[in-house]
């Protein structure tokens, strides 16, 4: 018997489709379009944006520091006490390197977590050996190599793993350097100069390196989510989202191939119980996407659909006035709540939002077929000193506007002219 299952690509299942219609319909209200880069697919696959392709300039960083370090232990292979820790130190350190490298271009510049841990495990039983190595000399920061570059070749995994992962691992491998200085004998306050140089070689690279990707990442971040819900500005007044239009095009697939099974005989009539109760079920879920879009605009699928305006804006619309603006409005009212919202200061983040409330309509005197659309954005946490001065330009093209300063945070009211539905 042919399953529904059979029917629908991409695991469309007999459960989904069978489901009670109000049911499926809260379901399907709280499911969000997937970011291309939310904080959690950076954490898992720190990759996926690309930041993979900077790990090659960091490693090539990593092997220039490191080859400096080498260098030193060559120079300075008769002092050592025991050379051949020192040397297999640095063998596997070089080993670990190629190691890492290797599986990150085999994974698609992904890095899995065991293999991680294994890198880490691998760094520190370098560092172990170059201190042993270095220990009977008493003077740990003027002696250590290997175990510098070890704190630099967190540098090679920096694009790969999240930001947090590698600061933390960079601290550790600065407490135990630091720790192994200050033991190795008497500390000298008036010597504290070599001491401060092998941390600052030890930890700043793979720190500052971390630092930098962590930047990049929230600003293709904003980029890629900006551009997503750009798509809206050109909808038409009422429709569905991009999520939704997904999701009828499998149930029209679905429905045209359960017809087609019926017209070539392959599904037998009548349906069996079961079989016709997934149909009708299709059924209702198609005519649910057919009407769930007629009161939502194109300013709402913006804000639900983000990743960054979803959480921090709130949007009153009751007669779905937002879809009468034209494209040029559109632009500048979507691009000033960007730039009301949105702050690429880390610090910052989440602490801005705002409250958009559209209408009632008011007549114009004299205009039968124009009519005023009043908009209220109403922040907080933005100060009128912190408004990007882009975000005027953008104002301006919506209406005339007036602001104010309510409670530290400011008030925008636009008017914004458009034709009269009826005449359109």
């Amino acid at each position: 018997m042919t399953a529904i299952s059979d029917l629908a690509p991409n695991g469309l299942e007999e459960n989904t489709l069978g489901a009670v219609p109000g049911q499926q319909q809260r379901k399907r209200s709280a499911l969000r379009l997937p970011s291309f880069a939310s904080s959690r697919i950076i954490d898992e696959n720190a990759g996926s944006l690309g930041t993979g392709f900077l790990g090659i300039g960091a490693m090539a960083v990593c092997v220039i520091i490191s080859t400096y370090d080498l260098v030193r232990f060559t120079l300075q292979w008769d002092t050592y006490p025991i050379p051949a820790a020192a040397a297999v130190a640095w063998l596997l350190y070089a080993a670990l390197l190629v190691a890492v490298g290797v599986v990150i271009r085999r994974n698609d510049d992904r890095l899995p977590d065991r293999m991680f841990l294994g890198f880490l495990g691998g760094l520190a039983v370098v560092i172990v050996l170059d201190v042993v190595s270095a220990w009977s000399l008493g003077n740990v920061a003027g002696n250590a190599t290997a175990s510098i570059s070890a704190g630099v070749g967190l540098l090679a995994v920096a694009g790969v793993r999240p930001t947090r992962q590698i600061l933390a691992a960079a601290a550790v491998v600065g407490g135990i350097l630091v720790a192994a200085d200050v033991l190795d004998g008497v500390v000298d306050p008036d010597d504290l100069a070599p001491g401060i140089a092998m941390l600052a070689r030890a930890v700043a690279p793979a720190v500052l390196g971390a630092l930098i990707l962590r930047t990049f990442r929230r600003m293709v971040t904003l980029e890629l989510d900006r551009v997503l819900v750009q798509s809206t500005v050109s909808a038409p007044r009422f429709a569905v989202g991009m999520l939704a239009s997904e999701e009828l095009a499998r149930l029209d697939l679905a429905a045209e191939q359960l017809l087609e099974g019926v017209a070539s005989g392959r599904t037998p009539l009548p349906l069996t119980p079961k079989l016709a109760q997934t149909a009708a079920s299709l059924a209702t879920e198609l005519r649910l996407h057919l009407i769930e879009g007629r009161r939502e605009t194109w300013l709402y699928h913006a804000v639900s659909e983000s990743e960054l305006l979803g959480p921090a804006v709130t949007l009153s619309d009751p007669a779905s006035l937002a879809g009468l603006l034209d494209p040029r409005q559109r632009d500048g009212l979507l691009s000033t709540i960007w730039l009301l919202v949105a702050d690429r200061a880390p610090r910052e983040a989440g602490v801005r939002k705002a409250r958009i409330t559209l209408g009632p309509v008011q007549p114009l005197e004299g205009a039968l077929r124009r009519m005023c659309v009043p908009i209220l954005i109403e922040t907080s946490g933005v100060a009128r000193g912190r408004v990007d001065p882009a975000a005027w330009d953008a104002i301006r093209k919506v209406g005339r506007h007036t602001d104010s300063v309510r409670d530290g945070s400011l008030r925008l009211e636009i008017e914004c002219l458009v034709d009269s539905p009826s005449d359109s």
